[in-house]
């Protein structure tokens, strides 16, 4: 911390004997040299300028003179500014600015003299020939990339022999799929069973379920065993997939014989129950409420027929709807059709649609064995481009009544029937194209022209929403469209705003059990069908007397 300098305290010049003079001296003595406190970095003192040089030392040259005295003052310049301070404190001070200006300026300084990252070629340490530089090839992941074509190839010594034979692997495990249009001989036999495995296959899958009726893309789990005789088919040691949503089956073999076992699967079958208030968008409702997309169409398929979607309901109205629907223990969820589907007003039903009948129809539940006059749908899916009235003819070029409205639609859009009726006409007809009439009974008909192609026949029945035929342009048409006609007594009417009368089969007889089915729907709770399916099974019966409960 501090150091002694020596002084002997006298004040002497000696005189040496080349003629130089030395300073005086004073008796020795010590004295303590104390620095001070750090505070700030100070620039250190400048020495004291030389002595004049005697004759006998040359004098230093000017420029490096100069050249020191400018470094000097550099430095001294440099330790007073204080050109790096802490940018976080005094922000906005000159200090703050001179030292952003210092951190900008090495940047810029960095960034201009950065090394550029071009690759620079070299020599190898090793001169290496084509086949060394190969043979290291070999050793890297090249090979593998290239085939393993690289290495040195090297033919067989007298030492290899070939093997006789080659040994099996004891068992072959793989996945088949069934495709569609496919049969489960010919899957079975692409996957490597012999004709007699075959035929025991299919005999024991038919006895639990029909053939026929595996769905496509379902999933064979096989095993092969080792074969018995070089050259003859692998035999089958077991197999199993899922034959129903309630059904897995394993055939598996034993003493020389295969073996049907069949796997029932728990499942819940409880409908699953939709409510929710219709808000702005009623499909977006039912879709945050959790019902699946295939069961809310339906839903809107149904209401379609009867209220109109945009005017007739309202954002505090509420939707309800019920499907059918299937829960295995596996886990899987199976959505069926939809049973019932309503509408309700300030807590009132306004509409109640139940499914009944062998064709699965919807029937009103306040109008059983009543008719109804029901609006008709749109026959595409698509918007009017031109209406019912005179109009100048864009082929023939005078005016004339266009008895119809066109609807514009892509090519080979699908038409459907707007309201169940008799195919009276389905072929060529005029200027109307490809033409398909229909007769709906109560003196109504409608026409659909211009199809690409007809899917319908002559004398046969179809249902509302059934597709009939596609868009197209055929006869006096400039583009593909739609047109579509009604007729009233034979005489063409404006097709927009008719309605067709529904009758509903249900008679006197059917209306107990329709208003008994109607009960039981309403009956299911909103998401009764979530729960659990192990909370669900039904606790086994126990045995009614002692000698049965002891198993003997």
């Amino acid at each position: 911390m501090f150091e002694a300098l020596k002084h002997d305290g006298s004040d002497r010049a000696d005189i040496q004997d080349d003629g130089r003079v030395t300073p005086p001296m004073r008796e020795a003595s010590v004295v303590l040299a104390f620095p001070s406190p750090f505070a700030k970095a100070q620039p250190a003192p400048l020495e004291p300028a030389p002595l004049e040089p005697t004759p006998l030392e040359p004098a230093p040259r000017e420029p490096l003179a100069r050249f020191a005295r400018i470094r000097a003052a550099i430095e001294t310049w440099c330790a007073r500014s204080d050109l790096a301070p802490d940018l976080a404190s005094d922000i906005g001070s000159r200090a703050w600015l001179r030292g952003m200006a210092t951190m900008l300026g090495l940047g810029a300084a960095a960034i201009t003299f950065c090394p550029d990252f071009t690759a620079v070629e070299a020599a190898t340490a090793m001169p290496l020939q084509a086949h060394e530089r190969d043979e290291f090839r070999s050793q890297s992941i090249a090979p593998l990339a290239l085939g393993a074509d690289s290495g040195r190839h090297m033919g067989a010594t007298p030492q290899v022999r070939r093997l006789a034979n080659v040994p099996e692997r004891p068992a072959i495990q793989l996945v088949s799929t069934l495709n569609g249009g496919d049969s489960l001989a010919r899957m079975l036999e692409r996957a490597g069973l012999g004709d007699g495995d075959i035929a025991q296959v299919s005999h024991l899958v038919s006895q639990a379920v029909p053939v026929g009726d595996i769905a496509s893309g379902t999933q064979f789990d096989i095993t092969l065993g080792k074969r018995l005789t070089a050259g003859a088919p692998r035999p089958l040691a077991s197999l199993d997939f899922r034959a129903r949503f309630d059904l897995d089956l394993s055939i598996e073999r034993s003493n020389g014989g295969l073996a049907l076992v069949r796997h029932p699967i728990r499942v819940d079958e409880t409908p699953l129950r939709i409510r929710g208030t219709v808000g702005s968008s009623l499909y977006r409702s039912a879709r945050n409420a959790g019902a699946p997309v295939s069961a809310i169409q339906s839903y809107l398929r149904a209401l379609d027929k009867y209220v109109s979607l945009e005017s007739d309901l309202g954002a505090s109205d509420q939707f309800d709807f019920v499907v059918s629907y299937k829960r295995s223990a596996k886990g899987e969820r199976q959505v069926g059709d939809l049973l019932y589907a309503g509408v309700e007003h300030a807590g009132k039903p306004t509409l109640q649609l139940v499914r009944w009948g062998k064709d699965g129809e919807m029937f009103p539940a306040g109008a059983a064995g009543q008719a109804r006059s029901v609006a008709i749908g749109q026959p595409v899916a698509g918007h009017i481009t031109s209406g019912y009235g005179a109009r100048r003819h864009p082929i023939l070029g005078y005016v004339r009544m266009h008895a119809g409205i066109d609807f514009g639609a892509p090519y080979g859009s699908p038409i459907y029937a707007v309201a169940d009726g008799m195919v009276t006409f389905a072929g060529r007809h005029g200027g109307h194209g490809n033409y398909v009439r229909l007769q709906h009974g109560g003196g109504l008909d409608t026409g659909y022209g211009h199809m690409s192609r007809i899917a319908v026949s002559p004398g046969t029945r179809v249902r509302a929403g059934q597709v009939i035929g596609y868009v197209g342009s055929t006869g006096l048409s400039t583009g593909p469209h739609l047109h579509f006609e009604a007729y009233r007594g034979g005489h063409t009417i404006n097709p927009s705003g008719i309605a067709v009368v529904s009758r509903p089969q249900i008679d006197g007889k059917e209306r107990d059990a329709f208003q008994a089915r109607l009960r039981a729907l309403l009956g299911v709770s909103p998401g009764a069908a979530l729960g659990s399916v192990a909370s669900r099974e039904p606790e086994a019966t126990q045995a009614g007397r002692e000698i049965d409960r002891l198993g003997f």
